[in-house]
C-alpha cells in the first residue's frame, strides 16, 4: 500500500502543476486551461485517498497533520469552485480569477512543503 501511497503523490502532484501551469500559461489570454478543471479533480481525489491511506494505517507513512490537512482541503475545494466557475461560464474569466487560482494553488502547495 506504501507503493499505492507514492503513486496517488505523484498523480497529486501532477493535477497541482496542470493546474498552475496551465493557469500561468494562459493569463494573458484571460481563459481557462483546457486541463485546469482535470487537473483539480485529479488534485482533489488523489489528496483524500492518500489521507485515507495513511490515516487507515495501510501505508507505511506516519500519521498526518489533521489541522495542516483541513486547511490544505479548504484551500482545494476554493481552487475547485473557482474553476468550475471560470469552465461554466467562460465569458467571465478575468485576470482576477485566474490570478486567485495560481495563487491559492501555490499557496497549497508552499503549506504542503513548508507546515511541519
Amino acid at each position: 500500500m506504501t507503493t499505492l501511497y507514492y503513486v496517488l503523490l505523484v498523480l497529486h502532484l501532477v493535477g497541482w502543476a496542470i493546474v498552475l501551469g496551465g493557469v500561468l500559461a494562459t493569463m494573458r489570454e484571460r481563459t481557462l486551461p483546457r486541463g485546469a478543471l482535470h487537473g483539480i479533480l485529479t488534485a482533489l481525489v488523489t489528496g483524500v485517498l492518500m489521507v485515507g491511506l495513511a490515516s487507515s494505517g495501510a501505508a507505511d507513512v506516519g500519521e498526518p497533520d489533521n489541522t495542516k490537512i483541513a486547511v490544505k482541503l479548504l484551500v482545494a475545494v476554493v481552487v475547485t469552485a473557482l474553476v468550475v466557475q471560470g469552465a461554466r461560464k467562460p465569458a467571465k474569466v478575468t485576470n482576477g480569477l485566474l490570478g486567485a487560482i495560481a495563487g491559492l494553488t501555490a499557496l497549497n502547495v508552499a503549506i504542503a512543503v513548508l507546515w511541519r
